[in-house]
């Protein structure tokens, strides 16, 4: 008799087994993956978000019918390194090369894409994916097949009955921009709100109006993506992602670590798999944890090296707000190489942070050098490199320009460009732009020390040369890109 039930248990267990494997099989149980990402889109710079003057109806619209993460942030600050993260499901200090900007990623690296493509999916993208850098050695793209004219090309191209998965980049709202676009286009510069660190001039002001308009436009590519998935008849089964891979290109934003440069937007729709639509999460998220999720949703093995966590759980969860404390409580990131802006050497600026919801904290682990680049273009490492982690633009050259005009323009300048203590710390709640340092105010010393070492065990659990003490090979990897030119040099063609 036992021997009858063991029998007919294996017989169920079996036929549980073959209904899963074919619903896996089946296109229209496994979702479709539209992945929408913005070049240089930063937080909180969305209608969704609370910005009024910036108009992003297709973000918001993913938002309102899905899920608004309020606590997203890149693995690094830079381009690169930012997107290998993404299509590793890894924090880019495991990705040797991957680490820093203008680099190549290890062809031997498994990348969501493809994996996603060998499990039956039709795979592509459209404008900026990976990048830049070199992938010599690459047979295949990692993000699968480049399609130039865009969403309708690769879904033309797509194979009866099979899910896909379409990166949809962009280069907007990355510089260089058309000056005055902003305001020519109707939008009220007056009624933007600055980040502090800025001053608050016109110039700014129409810079940031400048800023906005690409942003929309993005907006507007992702507003076509979803009008053709309805004329299809295949949204609700297709889960929409969008986002930016870092902050803002303006001074201490993209290439930093404050909220203004590592925190983005992020909203996930996916029609009915959604069971509680127009949610706000607060859990910490890295960009990272989206490989991942996009494996788990399509019933893929996760691979063992990737360290990103599933989202999965709190997309299908009912709960807002806070949902997973226990594992979601804390977020860490950083940045090697961006440009080498450093005087003679080619080293970048190795920092790390964690962030939770109170506190802020950084470790900047070479503070003798430049944190954006060297502001003497004279003694660059890349000839006329002129505070190389920062993009040119009318803010830049505004702040640089009238850095000793008063105290304040001079402490804006300072924070920006300034070189920065080995330690940073700051009280979120109280300084919501993380502008007061105090990393060295009693009050806090216990706070200090407790980041400080739940940051440097969470970095040697992962594996971060910076805290295993194998860092040297970081900064010797090639460098394929240029850099910022000051507005005097003869390499500088639009002279700004």
């Amino acid at each position: 008799m036992k021997s009858a039930n063991r029998v007919f248990l294996i017989l169920i267990s079996a036929a549980i087994l073959l209904i899963q494997t074919g619903c896996k099989k089946d296109a229209h149980i496994r979702p479709n993956i539209l992945f929408a990402i913005a070049d240089d889109w930063g937080w909180p710079h969305a209608g969704a978000y609370g910005d009024s003057v910036v108009q992003t109806p297709a973000f918001d619209r993913v938002a309102q019918e899905g899920i608004l993460f309020n606590h997203a942030y890149i693995s690094s600050p830079s381009c690169t390194p930012s997107r290998n993260a993404i299509l590793t499901g890894q924090y880019h200090w495991r990705l040797g090369p991957g680490a820093s900007l203008w680099s190549t990623l290890d062809e031997t690296t498994p990348v969501y894409p493809i994996l996603l493509e060998q499990a039956g999916y039709h795979v592509g993208f459209w404008r900026k994916s990976w990048g830049p850098g070199k992938l010599d050695n690459w047979e295949r793209h990692p993000a699968g097949k480049q399609y130039k004219e865009g969403f309708e090309e690769f879904l033309a191209d797509r194979p009866e009955n099979t899910p896909f998965c379409f990166w949809l980049g962009a280069s907007d709202p990355h510089r260089g921009y058309d000056e005055g676009s902003g305001i020519r286009s109707g939008i009220d510069s007056e009624r933007i709100r600055l980040f502090k660190c800025f001053p608050d001039d016109p110039i700014v002001r129409s810079d940031v109006a400048d800023y906005y308009f690409e942003v929309q436009r993005f907006d507007s590519d992702v507003a076509k993506a979803i009008e053709i998935l309805e004329e299809r008849g295949e949204l609700e089964n297709t889960i929409i992602v969008v986002t930016g891979d870092n902050g803002m290109p303006f001074p201490r934003c993209k290439a930093n670590l404050y909220d203004s440069g590592s925190r983005v937007p992020l909203a996930v729709r996916w029609g009915s798999g959604i069971k509680n639509p127009d949610r706000i999460l607060e859990d910490f998220i890295s960009l990272s944890d989206l490989a991942p999720t996009f494996l788990e949703m399509a019933g893929v093995t996760i691979p063992a090296e990737m360290t990103g966590k599933s989202m999965a759980s709190l997309i299908l969860s009912e709960k807002e707000g806070f949902v997973e404390p226990e594992n979601r409580s804390f977020v860490l990131y950083g940045k090697e190489r961006h440009v080498p802006g450093q005087e003679v050497t080619m080293e970048g600026y190795p920092c790390r942070a964690i962030r939770n919801h109170d506190f802020l904290y950084i470790r900047n682990f070479k503070p003798e050098l430049w944190p954006a680049g060297t502001p003497d273009y004279n003694k660059a490492a890349i000839e006329d490199c002129w505070i190389g982690d920062c993009d040119n633009g009318p803010t830049k050259t505004y702040m640089t320009g009238n850095r000793y005009k008063d105290e304040h323009h001079e402490h804006l300048w300072d924070l920006a460009f300034g070189k920065r203590p080995a330690e940073e710390l700051y009280d979120c709640l109280k300084d919501p732009e993380q502008l007061v340092n105090l990393a060295e105010d009693p009050e806090y010393a216990e706070i200090r020390e407790s980041l400080s070492n739940q940051l440097m065990e969470q970095l040697e659990l992962t594996g971060d040369p910076r805290a295993t003490g194998d860092w040297q090979e970081i900064d010797g990897y090639p460098y394929y890109g240029g850099g910022p030119k000051h507005p005097s040099s003869r390499n500088n063609p639009d002279n700004r």
